[in-house]
Formats: structure tokens, sequence, C-alpha cells
């Protein structure tokens, strides 16, 4: 077993390694060269978890140095390079820090003249590290209606049509506020790559509108529930009073081009050359693992079964990114959740099974966590230690204790990347455990 845990843990590593956002961007160096060429001048902004590395990669890559540019992450400056403005915004909630961040943004792109090109770095984070509330909405009405659609299971489309509704920068709205052309480079975070949603889409159209950010509301919680000046502001919205997110095609994003140059296929290649180079039979799941973690753990736990009783060792490798609707009083994330949730089924295996659900930023949830090992000892070994059933801290929503008491969290520390979370099993056939 000891072996399977040391195994599925370098496959992690290398997941993480092979999504290195700063060797992302420098496939987008190209295109990014190509603009800033011929312009008078460059800005930059670079927002999201992997903001840093990504923007030493960009000015590393690009002719010159941009006359304005800034960054906003979730820790420090760290290697940033001198000259670049720096923010601390929240996540996943925005902080003052996160409007002060926003508000220099469209600062930057308003400075970006017709023969200038503005560069933006997107990465996983960004919708809550760069924001600017649209006029009437507070950063605690912004808070309190980010924390309740969190709480109540939201996905990110649909979390994300509310706060491209609610936002002076999201929805295509940095790019518009652009006289030059906009060259976008994003680390998706997001299953399915949709431009639209990755850090709430702010240099490109947003095909959402306010009646379908209302509907949001009323489907995870009920209208009610929400900040009055939300309400009105996307009433005012659905009724014309507030101007509309712009739509592809716009006039105010004809200059601009996004493009993706990192995503969760980087870490699942990146696990599957190191799982293969351990001796390992691998199969990559190509269906993202999406919905409540609790149910998501299920498909995980028939992918194990459908292999058992076959010899030889063998790891599956899946990506993509579940919700917690919160009912309980624990701590957790959605990794944690999902690998709690596999305790009992892997109990009752006849041979030896790890797994392994991480955050490829290296935090899953409020903690200090990336996410959790769970294996076919976990049920025994928490039995001995006195844990109680761990059924009680799933419907708790409290897997970070269990995990905890048991020394099974994945603490990476933040890895400065993010495409999303991957799933590693890691198998022995017909082998003892």
């Amino acid at each position: 077993m000891a072996e399977l845990r040391d195994d599925a843990l370098a496959v992690v590593r290398a997941a993480f390694a092979a999504a290195d956002a700063g060797a992302c961007v420098a496939r987008g160096i190209p295109a990014t060269e190509a603009a800033v060429s011929t312009a008078r001048r460059w800005n930059l902004v670079a927002a999201g978890k992997a903001a840093v590395p990504m923007a030493g990669s960009c000015l590393a890559g690009v002719t010159g140095r941009p006359a304005l540019a800034m960054a906003v992450s979730t820790g420090s400056a760290g290697t940033l390079p001198g000259g670049i403005e720096f923010f601390t915004g929240g996540h996943p909630v925005p902080t003052t820090g996160s409007l002060a961040a926003g508000r220099r943004a469209l600062e930057i792109a308003g400075a970006t003249g017709p023969d200038d090109v503005l560069v933006v770095l997107l990465s996983g984070g960004a919708s809550a590290l760069l924001e600017a509330p649209a006029s009437g909405v507070s950063l605690e009405d912004l808070q309190a209606t980010t924390a309740r659609l969190l709480r109540a299971g939201a996905d990110i489309t649909a979390l994300n049509a509310v706060r491209k509704h609610l936002s002076r920068v999201k929805g295509g709205r940095l790019a518009s506020a652009c006289r030059g052309r906009t060259v976008a480079l994003a680390v998706s975070d997001v299953v399915g790559d949709d431009l639209a949603v990755i850090a709430s889409g702010p240099t490109v159209g947003d095909p959402t509108t306010y009646s379908d950010a209302l509907a949001v509301l009323d489907r995870f919680g009920g209208i009610g529930t929400y900040p009055r000046a939300v309400v009105e502001a996307l009433g005012e919205g659905v009724r014309g009073l507030r101007s509309e997110t712009p739509k592809a095609g716009s006039a105010g994003l004809a200059s601009t081009t996004t493009i993706i140059v990192g995503a969760a296929r980087d870490a699942v290649e990146g696990a599957r050359r190191e799982a293969e180079a351990r001796g390992y039979e691998v199969h990559v799941d190509p269906a993202p693992l999406t919905g409540e973690a609790r149910v998501a753990a299920g498909k995980v736990f028939e992918r194990i079964t459908s292999a058992a009783g076959l010899g030889g060792t063998i790891c599956f490798v899946s990506c993509g990114e579940t919700t917690v609707t919160v009912t309980g009083t624990g701590k957790g994330g959605r990794n944690q959740e999902l690998a709690l949730a596999l305790v009992e089924p892997l109990a009752g295996l006849p041979a030896a099974a790890v797994v392994a659900s991480v955050g490829t930023d290296g935090i899953d949830g409020p903690t200090d966590a990336a996410g959790a090992l769970v294996d076919t000892s976990t049920r025994s070994r928490a039995c001995t230690a006195g844990l109680g059933d761990p059924g009680d801290y799933l419907r708790d929503n409290n897997a970070y204790a269990f995990f905890h008491a048991l020394g099974d969290l994945v603490v990476t520390g933040p890895t400065s990347t993010n495409v999303g979370d991957i799933q590693i099993v890691m198998m022995l056939g017909k082998e003892p455990r």
C-alpha cells in the first residue's frame, strides 16, 4: 500500500509540473510578440492564482517593457519583476484588494490607445481577484452573493453568469474599455475550456443575460435570499435600464484575440507519462468529472470496480470540477469530500487501491490542503484511530478533520497554476493488500 500511495503522490506532482503556468504562457508568446512588435506601446494586466509566473514568462518572452503593468493574485508578489504594480485579492470571495485591482485594470485598459496593445493574462481565481462592482452594488453585496451561491452548490458557469452582470470588468467589459488591440492568454480551470467562463470572460463576448443571472439566484436559494441591491441591479438590467454585457461580434471586441495556452489536458498528460514510467497501465477517462462531489465519487468507484480482478498495476486518470452543497458545519473542499465519499466503498475491495483527488492550484475549498488520499485501508485505520463513522463526517461536510487526523491530506501549498482538479487511481489488480 505504501508504494501505491507514493506512486499516486508522484503522479500528482508530475501533473502539477506539466501544467506550469509560465511554460503555458510561453506557447502564446509568438502571437503576443506579433501584436506588440507593431504597436506604439503595450500594457499588461495579469490576474489569477497564476498571475505571477504568467507575468514573469510574458516579460521574459516579449520584446521591450510594458508602459503600464499590474498583477493580482492570492499571495505575494514573489518573483514578479520590478515595475509591476501588485495587488493581493481575495478568493473565492472578493476583497478590497480585488476591487483595487479591478479599478487599476480598467484604468490601464482605458489608457491603451488606438495604436497600443493591451496584453491580458488570465488564470483560475481571477473572477474573485479582479473586480469592479456595477453601480449601486457594494463589496459586501458581492461577498454575500458569492458566498451564498457557493454554499448552495452553484457550478462555475452559473456563478459567473451572476458575477458578470454585477461587474464593470467581467463579461467582455475589460477589453471593451481598451481603444487598441487586446491579446489575452488564458490558462483554463474550467471544464470544457469555455472562454466566456474562464475568469468570467473579461476579454470575450458574454452569451448570458441579466435574465439568466436572475434565474441562477432563483435556482440556488431563491431570489429573496440575496442582497436587495443585487436583485435590483439585475432586475434593472432585465428591464433595459442597464447595458448588457458585450456579446460576441460587438464593436468593442472586434480587435480582441483570446487564446487558451494551458488546460487540464496538460496535467492529465503529465500524469499519464509519469504513471507509465512507473510501470502502470494507464487509462485516461475522456469524460470530465462534474456534479456533486459525493455523487461523482460513485463514478470513480465504478472505474475501479470495472478493473477489479484484472492482473498487473493499473492507473486511472481523470479531471474535472465537482461542487459541494454545504449542509453541515464542518470544513473541507470538493476534493476532500469526494475522497471521503470513497472510504466505505473502497473498504470492500479485494485488492489494494489508492485514490488521490486534488486541486491543481494546491487549494481545496477554505483549507490549506490541495485534496486528500483515500485507500482500501482508510476505514480500518479510521476505526483504529477512534474517528467513528466516516458517514458522520460526510454528512457534516467535515472531510478536512477526518483526513487530517489520519495524515492523509495532500498539502502542497499554492502551486502557481490552476487547471481544475485531477483524480488519480492506483490499483494492484489481484495482488493482496
